[in-house]
């Protein structure tokens, strides 16, 4: 089953953020991972929505997006990222 990796992100640093975005691709990638959403300006439809900017990443299962979590190419890139941004991800499964 189809999951995605969802995130919302606030940009602290885009110097030091153009390093993670360099890194980040690579992984994705290699776990088989596509970008569906890589950007900015959300429009809020209702409630609050707290970050400017989203990413959704589509995976061919669960298993392949946790990898991807985990693989050392992402474990690189977050580590890139530490100081360049507000960050929640998660992962949920498609329909």
């Amino acid at each position: 089953m189809t999951a995605y990796v969802i995130a919302s992100v606030n940009v602290t640093d885009p110097e030091k953020y153009k390093n993670y975005m360099a890194l980040s691709p690579a992984a994705i990638e290699a776990a088989g991972g596509k970008f569906v959403v890589r950007g900015g300006n959300p429009k809020v439809m209702e409630g609050q929505w707290l970050r400017p900017r989203v990413v959704v990443i589509e995976y061919p299962t669960r298993e392949a997006a946790e990898a991807f979590y985990n693989s050392p190419l992402y474990v690189a890139a977050r580590a890139a990222r530490e100081g360049a941004a507000e960050f929640t991800m998660i992962v949920v499964d498609g329909v």
